[in-house]
């Protein structure tokens, strides 16, 4: 797990991530909360240990919410609260005990100054808009070509995002649209010719870098199989561990039962 990380972190310079320094100048605005400070509000907010492989997974995210949070280009969208839900529930998955994770995912907003109720009903409402369309309708709708019913505040919301020479784009940004995409069309996605067809009409569309969001869609689900992977080492060695535990229960009883007879033996004897 040690060997790489989930959202890219590495390529931000490491006194932004590392030191108690947002990405805007402190001498401008003095107030701007650190990294330091989310951290410190989300582990009061949820007080329970976390395990090791999750707890990397839970303060890349957040760090990663904090860095475009205080960005001064960062404007919140459903795009985006749609790529944290998803990226949540994803590297989430399996985790023990389960309903922790509803706190965790909570905390985690609310660390960040952000509402969990919003990011999960922002993103429920582009899930369910995406069942409703094909893929070839849901590249037209975020090229503002295709309209969907009751969803005027989200076409508003995507020609903002396309005209909006400042827009900060984000890797959470860029899974909030994949995840579109995997419920619309799940062959689409795993057709490498029609993925990147279709990435590449909606970076048109949208004005976005199609080389970035291609790389980071890529490192996204190479991550997802690495996380799989690590999950499934961590059942092995748990179930290991549990047979292990269940053999010396067994030799212990095995070895404390001739003395029982023994005993037995000689009480019948006298």
């Amino acid at each position: 797990m040690s060997s790489f990380c989930f959202f890219n972190l590495a390529n931000v310079p490491s006194h932004e991530r590392m030191k108690d320094r947002p990405f805007c100048d402190r001498s401008a605005v003095n107030n701007v909360r650190t990294v330091s400070d989310t951290k410190r509000a989300f582990y009061n907010l949820h007080t329970r240990p976390i395990n090791s492989i999750y707890r990397r997974v839970v303060e890349e995210l957040m760090v990663e919410m904090h860095l475009l949070a205080v960005n001064v280009d960062f404007r919140y969208d459903p795009f985006y609260a749609l790529g944290v839900v998803t990226s949540f529930n994803r590297f989430m998955q399996g985790y023990r005990p389960e309903g922790d994770r509803e706190a965790i995912f909570d905390a985690l907003c609310r660390a960040n100054q952000a509402d969990p109720q919003q990011y999960r009903q922002d993103a429920e409402r582009l899930l369910n808009l995406a069942k409703n369309l094909q893929a070839n309708e849901l590249i037209a709708w975020l090229g503002q070509t295709h309209v969907a019913p009751d969803a005027t505040d989200l076409q508003d919301q995507v020609r903002a995002i396309a005209t909006n020479p400042k827009f900060k784009y984000s890797r959470l940004f860029a899974i909030g649209l994949f995840s579109m995409f995997e419920l619309s069309d799940p062959e689409l996605v795993t057709d490498e010719a029609r993925r990147t067809e279709a990435l590449k009409q909606v970076c048109t569309s949208l004005n976005l870098s199609e080389d970035k969001l291609t790389k980071d869609l890529d490192l996204y689900r190479s991550n997802l199989e690495k996380m799989a992977q690590a999950l499934i080492v961590m059942e092995d060695t748990l179930a290991a561990e549990r047979k292990k535990r269940e053999d010396r229960e067994k030799a212990k009883a095995a070895a404390s039962a001739p003395s029982t007879e023994a005993h037995d033996a000689t009480g019948e004897a006298t």
